[in-house]
């Protein structure tokens, strides 16, 4: 992303999504490191964040007594130290501005701050008192606007305990105190910021409700967030160019401020763990912006942010989405091969299996918590379906092309029947012959699909009426001319004994048999000779 963009608006009170940057998130599959920043308006929250992006701007700055940043910004940025990983960094509305006069409203951002990070940065001024914790006295609400279990599903033990079991699904928390002058010192000693931080944290004891008061917000924290960090940054820069902050380059600004940056930059890339929800699954930008919608649409019905709830939603909408695009997926691949139709069903087997595969592996790396495998049954069934769709619409090609293909083979056959060209002796063998020459031709076409036998042998059993038609005409005429040639040869014998001559002459007829005569449907014929012979004269003189 070259620029942030708002995530949630919150206007007139109200916390709405924006379409466009849930847009993005779904088009991000990587898993999310996401960094929150949250704090008092006007603490310089948004320049901590372009710090992290490692750009000069971004996130809008301001130089006024003015919130400048409205509802919750995002910016997704290549993780610096972790290949393969998005980081995304929240800029959230500044907390307790006076133009909203709205407490609730805060407290819902803070609220979704800490639902949807990974990290979570509270940005202060001064130093950690007293006063700077009571207000972050939103800490103390969390347990009021968030359960881990849904009503239906928890019992007296799981209200009395999921206070303890915050901490598995909450995120890591950075205290951040800005334009820090005064020296960590504590007895005498010098002390480091985690010290620092763990100092203001001690409770005190007693059981008096001001001291009851005074621990609350410590204990929260320090329940809520046991894994904590503290970084004090002094001055950035004088007090005159403060307003010129996201413009002055980095040789502009105190030593000790950069050293403070670099360091606070440094932790958050080596520190800041992958997003993930119940099941220590990892939240990619897809599943991510579920959370995000699920989370604000709870907060506006009226209702409690449900850690349970809202995974179970991802689930089946994340689940829901994979089995759509995996089966698109197969679609496309089968859709584009299917072009090719008609062809031999084990080529089809071998591509329907190829494209199944690459389904479902797909599927595994994108479903979540399908642990019924109720999603991924249903993404089989699709798959099944499609296939046996595509079988048959490759029978219905295989035979479309065959059918062509014999009609177009067998025309010259046809037109020769027309013509009477078999209508002889012998015709029949000759018509065997050109039709076994069609079915060399058919058979040697290699595009026939998996009807190509199955239409030829129907197209002969058709045929066998012509066939047999044609082969009782070949043997009527061929008994028509052997009565023929038997009759012309007594004709002539008889012409011979009743003629005069002086010699004696031998008259020959040869009759020669149509060629394959003598095959498995013709009938043998013979050379026919008749031979006369005159008495020789005995008169004697």
């Amino acid at each position: 992303m070259p620029a942030p963009v708002c995530l949630i608006e919150n206007a007139e009170g109200e916390l709405q999504t924006v379409e466009s940057a849930l847009d993005i998130l779904r088009g991000i599959q990587q898993p999310l490191v996401v960094v929150a920043v949250v704090g008092l308006y006007r603490t310089g929250k948004s320049y901590l964040m372009n710090r992290l992006a490692g750009q000069q701007s971004g996130f809008a700055l301001g130089s006024t007594i003015e919130s400048k940043t409205k509802g919750i910004w995002m910016w997704c940025v290549p993780h610096p130290s972790k290949p393969g990983h998005t980081m995304l960094m929240l800029d959230t509305e500044g907390l307790g501005d006076v133009d909203k006069g709205d407490s609730n409203n805060d407290a819902w951002i803070f609220c979704l701050a800490v639902l949807l990070s990974s990290t979570l940065v509270y940005n202060s001024r001064g130093s950690i008192d007293n006063q700077a914790l009571e207000k972050l006295h939103y800490v103390t609400e969390l347990t009021d606007n968030i359960r881990i279990k849904s009503a239906a599903a928890r019992d007296d033990d799981d209200v009395e305990e999921e206070d303890s079991k915050f901490v598995r699904f909450f995120p890591g928390f950075i205290w951040v105190v800005r334009d820090f002058t005064l020296e960590r010192k504590i007895g005498g000693r010098d002390v480091s910021e985690d010290d620092y931080l763990e100092f203001a944290l001690q409770l005190k004891k007693g059981l008096t409700n001001k001291v009851a008061t005074y621990n609350l917000p410590r204990q929260c924290i320090r329940n809520f967030f046991p894994a904590r960090k503290c970084f004090t940054f002094p001055f950035p820069t004088s007090a005159n160019n403060m307003r010129n902050l996201d413009s002055m380059a980095d040789a502009d600004l105190f030593p000790d401020f950069l050293s403070a940056a670099d360091r606070f930059c440094s932790y958050v890339f080596a520190e800041s763990r992958v997003k993930t929800v119940q099941g220590c699954h990892k939240v990619t930008g897809s599943r991510f912006s579920h959370l995000v919608k699920i989370y604000v649409d709870t907060i506006n019905s009226g209702s409690v942010p449900c850690l349970e709830n809202a995974v179970v939603a991802m689930a089946k909408i994340e689940n829901q989405s994979a089995v759509n695009e995996c089966f698109r997926l197969y679609e496309q691949g089968m859709g584009n091969f299917s072009m090719a139709f008609p062809m031999d069903v084990g080529t089809i087997s071998v591509q329907h299996y190829r494209f199944d595969v690459m389904a479902m592996q797909e599927f595994q790396k994108r479903s979540f918590k399908d642990e019924g495998r109720n999603y991924m049954t249903q993404l089989a069934e699709k798959v099944s379906k499609l296939y046996d769709q595509l079988i048959t619409l490759n029978m219905e090609a295989s035979e479309k092309l065959c059918r062509k293909l014999l009609l177009d083979l067998y025309a010259p056959l046809a037109a020769s029947i027309q013509q009477g060209n078999y209508a002889k002796a012998g015709g029949y063998e000759i018509y065997c012959r050109d039709r076994d020459a069609m079915v060399a031709k058919y058979r040697q076409h290699d595009k026939k699909g998996m009807k190509g036998e199955e239409l030829l042998e129907d197209f002969l059993q058709e045929k066998n009426v012509e066939a047999t038609s044609i082969l009782k005409a070949d043997e009527r005429l061929t008994e028509l001319e052997k009565q023929m040639d038997v009759g012309t040869a007594a004709s002539t014998a008889s012409g011979a004994a009743d003629g005069a001559g002086t010699s004696v002459g031998a008259v020959s007829q040869s009759i020669s048999a149509p060629a394959g005569a003598n095959g498995r449907y013709g009938a043998s014929r013979s050379r026919w000779r008749v031979t006369t012979f005159r008495r020789p004269n005995t008169r004697t003189r």
